[in-house]
């Protein structure tokens, strides 16, 4: 995986591309305009409705006044069951090379000159649209691309497996994870007892519940997030052959994550914090890449694995079958209005183009069919891929007519096929891989309602996603379990997860049990296969970069400005996005007298919605910070949170006032210590140039794990 540029050689929105230009909706500019109806009629007066007299009954015939209520009345459709909390972005996506030909037909991914626009909506899954942004969730990343051949929606999440493996079951997972029907509480939250009740009687979940738990349900930022197309799809070649294919996006920053305190107190300073920093990244031209990869087995190997390759619940692991890259996506522009793209985007697993097809995944099978359902009832008629960011670029041409919000004004005298009078057209002509064909495989069997027995087997994989963790990460699912199952009322409820959590590993179910005051159990359930996994460990993911990493320079008046101003350029030199913080807004005096701008006052913001902390140097700077419990709280929750802290001369006074434990604090002058993610350099204003390269260096590795911050308070 190679390191992203700030700014890509083709990124950019190109407004000039006839595929761009087909995307563009009909804008709205209401610079040096008058105020008219829908109708187009002028009006003078907008703030009183027409009546009889100063202080008379409002007239029914103000129909100005009729229209702009009626319109406000309507400006609401209904929200998402799931994934209703969205973020949204325009990009493109770009093959390498042409080597996926020889497995597929979808020229989009097999043709390097092609640049494909794209749209991606990221989301939270639970949560209702006023949720917060940081909640323990699975994450939605949607993408559509606008194929020459038509719109094709790889509709995935951040996580490579679900918790069902048919989706007749997904009706009772959603009711479970959603709030308590009785009381509609919790919100966007899977502590409850419903949930758990659900887990406790469908093992199948055990292995997406090993993934919620962990660090992979708190992204850090939705440009640091993987993606996943959870079921095994099938490509099939020009010669009509079938490849089963899993897909995966990468993104290029790296995948990090936050930690659980961090979240709950981010919902509070900043729910807007993922959906923010997306939108700032791409204004800033810090545009968001991810690398596309596939997973593929032939289907002669269908069934050469201990699992079913059309069982959701299951992944490949990549040591198995490796990930092989094949393009890069990168996202440009925002969009103009939340409403009119992001909310009404619409995704079908269905919408599918030539060279990409189905399996018999009974997960994916149901989806085929809700997808549309939802968009019906969501986007008021059948005619929702007409709004503008659903529209394909490639030509839309049959005979589906009328209904509620048809934009097209249909020519002709016939809406039917065959026919004569219209020239026999829209012809329904041509031959894979120019048309779409289904892949034709021969099935047969009884009707029946039944699992297949290859589905039974909810463990091992779970136990697999636990061996694979590094101890930090198995800390963090241990705490998480303790904390949702600490959470559910129903002791029978916990016992019973407890049990399930036995059959994964002994050690896990052990610990668990010691936190939510419930029996261990006595012996394992089953012994523990002993194999890992190390790609489903964050600890190996890409460490290489800063961009768009934020970091919070602390400064008070009397602070060394010009050593402060070095630090924030050599962080911006470096992609990162250095931040001025004083106990006040505005100008900040220096100890020469010279002022220094604050970005934003203290109080106003948190460490945790920063990647890492800087302490500028400066006697009576530090002393104003050190007599400030916010700032000094700010830089021991950072701490706490094993983030990279650094500090210059005597602004190495206030780590220690923060309660920083376990480091070297106590080095002389002219000496530059780096120890467990703290940078400390005490060099009489001087900023030596490895200061700002060990700083680089541990805001690059996001955390510093081997911080012991158990005694550190926050």
């Amino acid at each position: 995986m190679t390191t992203p540029s700030p700014r890509p050689d083709n990124a950019g929105p190109d407004r000039d591309d006839p595929k761009d230009q087909q995307l563009e909706p009909a804008r709205v500019d209401l610079t040096d305009t008058r105020l008219t109806t829908q109708q187009g009629v002028r009006v003078d007066h907008t703030d009183d409705s027409v009546t009889v007299g100063e202080r008379g009954p409002t007239l029914l015939e103000d129909f100005h006044a009729r229209e702009k209520i009626t319109h406000f009345d309507h400006e609401r459709i209904p929200e998402r069951v799931v994934h209703a909390r969205g973020a949204g972005a325009y990009g493109h996506f770009q093959p390498y090379d042409d080597w996926l030909a020889e497995y597929t037909a979808a020229r989009f991914l097999t043709d390097p000159a092609r640049r494909t626009p794209v749209f991606v909506r990221f989301s939270t899954v639970a949560g209702s649209r006023g949720s917060a942004d940081t909640v323990r969730d699975v994450r939605g990343f949607a993408t559509k691309f606008y194929t020459d051949e038509g719109n094709y929606d790889l509709v995935g999440n951040n996580m490579p497996v679900f918790f069902i493996q048919d989706g007749i079951k997904f009706p009772d997972f959603v009711h479970a994870v959603k709030p308590e029907p009785h009381n509609e509480i919790p919100q966007a939250q899977s502590a409850h007892d419903t949930l758990w009740d659900f887990v406790a009687m469908q093992p199948e979940t055990m292995h997406m519940m090993m993934w919620l738990m962990s660090d992979r349900a708190l992204p850090r930022s939705y440009r640091m997030m993987q993606g996943f197309g959870v079921h095994t799809f099938r490509l099939v070649n020009a010669r009509g052959q079938g490849t089963f294919v899993k897909f995966h996006w990468k993104p290029l920053l790296g995948v990090h994550s936050l930690v659980w305190d961090e979240t709950q107190k981010i919902a509070g300073k900043d729910p807007d914090y993922n959906r923010r920093d997306l939108w700032e990244a791409i204004e800033s031209g810090q545009y968001p890449e991810y690398e596309l990869g596939v997973q593929l087995v032939p289907e002669s190997d269908e069934f050469a694995f201990d699992f079913d390759l059309l069982d959701a619940t299951k992944i490949i692991p990549e040591e198995q079958v490796p990930v092989r890259p094949v393009g890069r996506m990168t996202l440009t522009r925002n969009p103009d209005n939340f409403f009119a793209e992001t909310e009404q985007v619409a995704f079908h697993t269905a919408n599918v183009v030539p060279g990409i097809d189905f399996t018999n995944d009974p997960l994916l099978q149901a989806r085929n069919f809700s997808y549309l359902d939802t968009q019906l009832i969501r986007l008021g008629g059948p005619n929702f891929a007409q709004i503008p960011v659903n529209r394909p670029v490639a030509p839309v041409t049959n005979n589906q007519r009328d209904g509620y919000h048809q934009h097209a004004i249909h020519q002709g005298r016939t809406s039917y096929v065959k026919n004569s009078l219209g020239g026999g057209c829209p012809a329904a002509t041509g031959e894979f891989p120019e048309v779409f064909s289904h892949y034709q495989e021969k099935v047969e069997g009884h009707k029946i309602r039944r699992r297949s027995e290859s589905f039974k087997d909810h463990y091992s994989q779970a136990t697999l996603f636990w061996n694979s963790m590094a101890d930090v990460e198995r800390d963090h699912i241990v705490a998480a379990f303790r904390f949702e199952l600490g959470k559910v009322g129903e002791r029978a409820v916990r016992q019973a997860v407890v049990e399930h959590l036995n059959q994964v590993d002994h050690e896990l179910a052990t610990r668990v049990a010691a936190g939510i005051g419930v029996p261990a159990p006595d012996q394992p359930a089953r012994p523990n296969h002993g194999r890992s996994s190390p790609a489903l460990s964050q600890l190996n993911t890409a460490m290489d970069s800063v961009l768009s990493r934020k970091v919070a320079v602390l400064v008070a008046d009397g602070v060394d400005g010009t050593a402060a101003r070095k630090v924030v350029d050599a962080l911006r030199g470096h992609g990162a996005v250095p931040e001025v913080l004083a106990p006040t807004d505005g100008q900040v005096r220096s100890a020469t007298g010279e002022d220094l701008m604050a970005d934003r006052a203290i109080n106003t913001m948190a460490s945790v919605l920063y990647d890492g902390v800087v302490v500028a140097g400066g006697a009576e700077s530090v002393q104003a910070l050190a007599a400030d419990g916010y700032a000094v709280h700010f830089v021991a929750e950072a701490v706490k949170h094993a983030k990279p802290v650094a500090a210059l001369d005597a602004g190495v006074d206030l780590l220690t006032t923060a309660g920083v434990r376990g480091v070297d604090l106590a080095a002389g002058d002219g000496v530059l210590t780096c120890d467990q993610g703290v940078v400390t350099a005490r060099t009489n204003g001087v900023v030596p140039p490895d200061f700002v390269t060990e700083l680089v260096s541990a805001l690059a590795r996001h955390r510093a794990w081997e911080r012991d911050t158990a005694a550190i308070p926050a």
